[in-house]
Parts: structure tokens; sequence; C-alpha cells
């Protein structure tokens, strides 16, 4: 009952107005947005109220809303037609009919060279791989192509209008095909941008926003959160910005830096760390390419402390990435080393899971470690 309590109260802090785009030889954001969009970049949810929705309900709900506002849009992936595993494709085809909303074969390189052309010609393809672990058949496509389309042809093409979903991380019963993160591999490609939410609210602001964005986005959906993260969402349009990091709690002791279903056991992580004595400042990274430096830098600067935690195996994890990147910019600051708390290097396992997951006392055990440095 506690985690279920800690991932609905995820996300209600703070709702910063921003617009989307990026940096770093990333397209504007308001080069290729649909009329209108620049009007729904947060905010009020486009005039409606708010009800309390699961993840995959938010996801769905965003789909629906991107079918609806540009008819340059589609919706494609394996089972997408009735729903997909996971329901979020609920209902989309029976709206905006078998010619926008489609199933493809079971061929993931299939699937992304099909969105690539789409998105080449103008459209919005927003295509489905049905578990990220069965991205990697269409890693030539998405990594060799869609990555370089833009650059290779000097700004005169583009596949940006293509977001790639797909479900990722552990879901308790997964084993080793169903359970994978492989964020890192696609972060360390240019051109792409990588993005996350940790909860519903965020799942459908960033999604709109992943879709909207001229650059093609890569978007994980943490499968273990699409039922049981619950929480109040805008039932109108609203974008979330892209590359910003949000500070879900303000510290002074130590900074916890993670993304996705991660977020819910840092929280716990946070709240038993109070009950000692030890103030956490946690962060939400949500876009993890390009991502906010300029956030943790200034976290870490006042607190001097870092910790990082993924799913993902440690060895060549993005978490490294910001440990680097951090030690760099904050190294006279810095009090302790930089501590990653992750997933082994081992395949993901079945009935070990738990001995494989980052889980809230090895956190809690490495808060303790870093603060009494």
């Amino acid at each position: 009952m506690a985690t279920k309590a800690a991932l609905r109260e995820l996300g209600r802090n703070s709702r910063a107005a921003a617009g989307i785009g990026g940096s770093r030889g990333f397209a504007a954001a308001a080069a290729a947005a649909p009329a209108g969009v620049a009007e729904r970049s947060e905010g009020g949810g486009g005039g409606g109220g708010t009800k309390a929705v699961n993840l995959f309900t938010a996801v769905n709900q965003a789909l629906h809303i991107a079918l609806e506002t540009d008819p340059r849009s589609y919706v494609f992936g394996e089972d997408v037609g009735f729903g997909g595993v996971f329901r979020c494709t609920t209902g989309l085809a029976d709206r905006f009919g078998r010619n926008r909303v489609f199933n493809t074969p079971l061929c993931e390189q299939g699937i992304a060279g099909f969105a690539i052309g789409l998105a080449a010609m103008g459209n919005r393809a927003i295509a489905e791989v049905q578990f990220a672990d069965y991205i990697f058949p269409a890693f030539d496509q998405i990594v060799n192509e869609a990555a370089k389309f833009r650059y290779r042809s000097g700004n005169e093409f583009n596949c940006g209008g293509l977001t790639i979903r797909s479900p990722y991380g552990a879901v308790g019963h997964g084993g080793h095909y169903h359970s994978q993160s492989p964020e890192a591999f696609f972060c360390h490609v240019p051109g792409l941008k990588v993005v996350i939410p940790r909860s519903p609210h965020e799942a459908k602001g960033l999604l709109l926003a992943s879709i909207r964005d001229p650059n093609p986005v890569v978007f994980f959906e943490p499968k273990w959160l699409y039922r049981l993260s619950v929480e109040d969402v805008p039932e109108g349009d609203y974008m979330l910005p892209l590359s910003q990091a949000e500070v879900i709690h303000q510290g002074s002791d130590i900074t916890l830096v993670g993304w996705g279903a991660q977020l819910a056991v840092l929280e716990q992580a946070c709240e038993d760390a109070a009950k000692d004595g030890i103030s956490c400042e946690l962060i939400d990274l949500r876009t993890l390419i390009p991502w906010d430096k300029e956030t943790v830098e200034a976290s870490v600067s006042k607190t001097g402390k870092l910790l990082v935690s993924h799913e993902a195996p440690i060895t060549g994890g993005f978490g490294a990435e910001i440990a680097a990147s951090i030690t760099e910019r904050c190294f006279q600051r810095l009090e302790a080393p930089v501590a990653r708390v992750c997933g082994l290097d081992t395949p993901f396992p079945l009935v070990y899971e738990p001995f494989y997951m980052p889980t809230k006392n090895k956190i809690l055990d490495a808060i303790k470690a870093t603060v009494n440095y």
C-alpha cells in the first residue's frame, strides 16, 4: 500500500509551464509543430477538468488527442488494432479507422523502416514496439536511418515526425525477454531524443510533446506502472517540456536522480532517509537525451553528493554518463564519490528478480554511506 501511495503522490508537486524542444543541434520545436500546438504547452489541460486515471489510460488519451488534432498522425504496430497487449491503443481504430490505426507484421525492422518513410513524407508516425526487449531488430533502422536522416541530407529532409513507443523495464514476472531497460543504447546516438515518464500526468504530457517534436523520439513507457500508477490527469490537451528535469523534492544533504518506474523506489528511500534525519533532493530526469545537466548540477552544487539509480545494468548504463558529467562540472563541490544503485551485470532473471532490482533498501544503504563518507 505504501508503494501505491507513493506512486499516486509522485508528480503532483510542480507543473512548470514551458515549451518543448531542445538544444545541442536538435531542430527547434516550433519549426514543425501543427497549428495551435503552441497554445497548448502545459497548464490547464486545454480547458478541461482533471480525472484520476492510470498510466496506460493516460497514454491512450494522448494518442486519441494526437490523432484528433493532426490528420497526418498514424498509429501502428503489432496488435495495436485491438488495443495492444497493455490496452494502450484501445478504441483508436474504432474512432479513427483502420487506415490510420493498423496492425503490422511481427517485424520490428519493418515497423521502424515504414515509420521512417511515413515521417519523411511529412506525417506523424507513432510506431509501437510491443516490448522494449524486441526493439533490437529495429536498431539499425533507428540508429543508422532515423537518427541520421536530417544530418546526412544537410537538413533538406528529415523524419522528425517519428515517435517510437515501447514498454520497458521490470514487470514482476517478465524474465529476461520482457523486462529489459535498453535506454542507454539509444542515448549514445546523436539525432535521437529519449524520453521516459514516471506517472500518468507525465506520460500524457511528455508523449504529446514527443509526438509533436520535430525530431525522432524513442519513448519508453514503464510497464510496471501501466495499472499501478494512478493520479489526476487533465482531460484536455497539454504538453510537458522535453529536456527539462523536475525537482520533485527539495533537500540539502544529497541529490538523487532517476527516471521512469525507479522514481517511486527513490521516493520511498527518501521518506525512510528523512526518518534518520537525512534530507534528500529528488530529481526526475524525464528526458535522457538531451538531458538537463543544469538542473542536476545546481542541485549537486548545493548538496555536495549525488546518487543515480536505474533498472538497467550498471556497466555502461546512463547513470555512468550522469556521474561523469557531474564530476566534471562539480568536482570541487563534491564531498563524496558519485553513487550508483542499478541493476546487476547479468541477464534479467525471473525468480531472482528481487536480487537484481535496485530496491529501496539498497538505495537507502547507499544514501547513508554517501552522506557519511
